[in-house]
């Protein structure tokens, strides 16, 4: 331990639907961070990331603002818990990452050369392996005073994957997922903090995300009630091919998903159901000349034309 305060462990909820011959064990850790506690809340990851390793999970992802919580008031009331990346809170992780080998993913905020970021940073035995700066930012919490992220979302090749990352509403923009797949992402890593009128996105955006770029899709939603909203829950852990869920989690407990994933099938966009009579490819048979629409700049609406 990092930490010399009593820890009440975290009850383990394994939900494995479906089993893979080979692969790596992976985790979803959905638990109820504390506003602007961050000792108390990296502790906590500690300990979250020492039992998802016990059950022999080589990645575990956590949810966003992991550290900090979300629902500031304003930037000056949050500004004193972000920090650097990499900085001590990531240096911290390495620490457990090294002792633990795992792989883990962790929402944060980041401040950096006058600007602030939802972060993600993707941490590893060796330490700091990558971030991801939020780039679709809703008007919701501390995400109301940040800076968007502006490059394009990369993806990390480790030992147990080709991992990629997005945060929370990112996941309800396709094409953040598409590059993702289109970079070779065999992993999408989502820290998540839905608030719990979001029901319809573990249901339905999620899985539709994994299949249709068939990527394992590992989203590490919050629990709990912060200033007044309450968050929804309902992590996920959704299978490449169809995007089934392998795993899922409740509406308030705090708990830990896992599954068994195989990056073989991942790997695979090719798809042969009869041979020669059904075959469909994800990657050739797109038609990117028909989709210049989605590269144009967005305009401004008649309404705030009018403002």
């Amino acid at each position: 331990m990092f930490y010399d305060y009593a820890f009440d462990p975290p009850r383990v909820k394994q939900e494995r639907f479906r089993e893979e011959e080979s692969g790596v064990e992976v985790a979803a850790v959905q638990m109820e961070p504390l506003l602007l506690e961050k000792e108390s809340n990296l502790g906590r990851c500690l300990e979250y990331i020492s039992a998802c390793a016990e059950e022999g999970a080589r990645l575990v992802v956590l949810p966003e603002c992991v550290l900090t919580g979300i629902m500031f008031d304003s930037l000056e009331e949050a500004g004193p818990l972000m920090e650097s990346v990499p900085g001590r809170s990531t240096d911290t992780l390495a620490r457990a990452c090294m002792v633990h080998k795992v792989y883990v993913v962790a929402g944060m905020l980041e401040a950096a050369s006058g600007r602030h970021y939802n972060t993600a940073v993707l941490v590893g035995p060796r330490g700091l392996i990558g971030r991801y700066r939020k780039t679709h930012l809703p008007f919701l919490g501390v995400d109301r005073f940040l800076d968007h992220g502006d490059a394009p979302p990369e993806v990390y090749e480790t030992e147990i994957g080709k991992i990629g990352m997005g945060i929370c509403y990112d996941i309800l923009f396709p094409e953040h997922a598409r590059t993702l797949a289109l970079k070779g992402a065999e992993i999408f890593a989502l820290p998540t903090n839905w608030p719990q009128q979001r029901v319809h996105i573990p249901e339905y955006v999620v899985p539709a995300r994994a299949a249709e770029n068939r990527m394992f899709v590992i989203a590490a939603n919050r629990v709990g009630v912060e200033r007044g909203t309450r968050f929804l829950g309902r992590s996920i852990i959704a299978h490449c091919a169809a995007g089934e869920p392998l795993a899922r989690g409740s509406l308030e407990n705090e708990e830990v998903l896992y599954a068994r994933i195989d990056r073989e099938r991942a790997r695979q966009k090719h798809v042969v159901i009869a041979p020669g009579q059904f075959e469909f490819d994800l990657v050739r048979d797109r038609r990117p000349e028909l989709y210049g629409l989605l590269t144009k700049p967005v305009e401004a609406s008649s309404t705030e034309a009018d403002a």
